[in-house]
């Protein structure tokens, strides 16, 4: 693949957000949003599980700023347990190591780059693509919260 400057790119998609910037997904981590659950999803458990994918997140990514799309929160008609009513997030926690061109049009599109980590949640572990992405990630207002870094040679 080729970014508009003609620099041949490695990535595993490129996703296309509502704004019509295409970004190009370097790195995605998938689990299971209830893997070792232990009792039943509730709004307390739920919100643990995001802020460990957030500080996760961070971690992995620490010069890079970290944005989570609020995942949609389903309620089945089921009897409360003692932390309150079921709750259910998607499936599939995703994290997704994100880059595009430079938000300021006058660096070097060679040198400089944006870039995101984008944290949300899907029913399926299929690759986000083109503008077949969640509307939700695609969604991601990414001039307001990428930020531009120097590209790198090597490792």
């Amino acid at each position: 693949m080729q970014d508009r400057s003609g620099v041949r790119t490695m990535s595993l998609t490129r996703v296309v957000l509502a704004s019509g910037r295409t970004t190009e997904l370097a790195e995605v981590r998938f689990t299971s949003t209830y893997q070792g659950l232990d009792g039943y999803p509730c709004k307390p458990f739920n919100d643990r599980v995001i802020g460990s994918l957030l500080s996760g997140a961070e971690r992995s990514f620490p010069t890079v700023p970290v944005h989570l799309v609020p995942p949609p929160r389903e309620y089945p008609h089921l009897y409360p347990g003692a932390y309150g009513p079921v709750e259910l997030l998607p499936p599939v926690a995703c994290v997704g190591s994100f880059r595009s061109t430079a938000l300021h049009p006058a660096r070097d599109p060679v040198l400089a780059r944006s870039a995101l980590t984008i944290v949300w949640f899907q029913r399926t572990t299929r690759i986000p693509h083109e503008c077949d992405a969640e509307a939700s990630l695609r969604g991601v207002d990414w001039e307001r919260l990428a930020r531009d870094h120097e590209v790198r040679a090597g490792p």
